[in-house]
């Protein structure tokens, strides 16, 4: 189930611009996944089963305590 989530995640954040959608598969490379599951999971734990854009809010507002890896992924997808 978290797995599932956090593909939505990053499907919601490949949705946001049209050139990585084209080029990236559903819910984003296995390692863009592999470097937010950890930050989606201290962080955003509370709010992880209340959807894909609320998580990437949460994602956003913990931006200065997540991963350089996390920051570069939600910087790589406009976010």
């Amino acid at each position: 189930m978290r797995k599932f989530l956090l593909a939505l995640t990053l499907l919601s954040l490949a949705a946001t611009s049209e050139a990585f959608a084209q080029q990236q598969s559903r819910g984003g490379t296995a390692e863009e996944q592999k470097a937010c599951s950890r930050d989606v999971q201290k962080f955003c734990r509370p709010v992880i089963d209340q959807g894909d854009f609320t998580i990437l809010a949460c994602l956003k507002e913990n931006r200065a305590k997540i991963s350089t890896a996390c920051d570069q992924v939600l910087k790589n997808n406009g976010q």
